[in-house]
């Protein structure tokens, strides 16, 4: 008699699944926009912030593409895509988060320098928004989290290299769902946490408008560290 492993799984795993079946038996098609979060925490009966985890998951299989402000589009895919393990599944793993949190600082730290280089007047207005909105939701998780990705994404564009900001846009999608699967960090749901984490991020930006490329660097390794902590504190309980 075969007996097959009985496993416990999130909400959002088997939203990201139904979703992934419709997308690869062609019911969802290349190019497609999904509904809206709001629309598809409705038909699922969940809440939004489950349904976003759901489509991190799958833009982290590469399956759909999240355009903030627009919405979340079906990918081209090729048979061999839906063939790859589900990285996030992984993300508990401490091995996994220590080798996402290396390749992050090695690309980061780089970015830093080549944004401060290579910034422009319409990448600092940018950079001023998303630090607008980071202070105005202090204490707002999901706020909170969309803010902090976005600054980081805004940091890989203003290197004006394509290859480095499709490489951090990668990264950045596992390290948030990394952090969401550890809830009980609350790094965004604190406020003392929050306010810390905004004044990292205002350092790295005054250094990039003052096109100091060392300086960049040097804030942003230690906001790095400071994530990197926090992360491997929660790992070791």
């Amino acid at each position: 008699m075969e007996i097959q492993k009985i496993s416990s799984r999130k909400i959002y795993e088997v939203i990201a699944d139904q979703i992934k079946e419709q997308i690869v038996s062609g019911a969802l098609t290349p190019g497609q926009k999904l509904p809206s979060a709001k629309e598809l925490s409705e038909r699922f009966q969940v809440g939004r912030s489950t349904v976003r985890e759901a489509l991190s998951a799958l833009k982290a299989m590469g399956l759909v593409e999240i355009h903030q402000g627009e919405g979340s589009y079906v990918r081209s895919i090729e048979s061999q895509d839906v063939d790859l393990p589900v990285f996030d599944s992984l993300l508990m793993s401490r091995e996994t988060v220590v080798e996402l949190i290396e390749a992050r600082k090695a690309l980061e730290i780089s970015n830093a320098a080549l944004a401060a280089e290579k910034r422009n007047d319409e990448d600092i207005a940018k950079f001023e928004a998303v630090l607008r909105n980071m202070e105005d939701s202090l204490g707002n998780e999901e706020e909170g989290e969309r803010s902090d990705m976005l600054f980081h994404l805004t940091l890989a564009q203003a290197t004006h290299n394509s290859i480095m900001a499709r490489m951090i846009d990668s990264i950045s999608t596992q390290m948030q769902t990394a952090i969401r699967e550890t809830r009980r960090l609350q790094m965004y749901s604190s406020k003392t946490v929050s306010k810390q984490l905004l004044k990292e991020h205002k350092a790295i930006y005054q250094a990039i408008l003052n096109r100091d490329p060392a300086g960049a660097q040097e804030a942003m390794r230690h906001h790095l560290f400071h994530v990197e902590q926090v992360l491997l504190k929660f790992l070791k309980k």
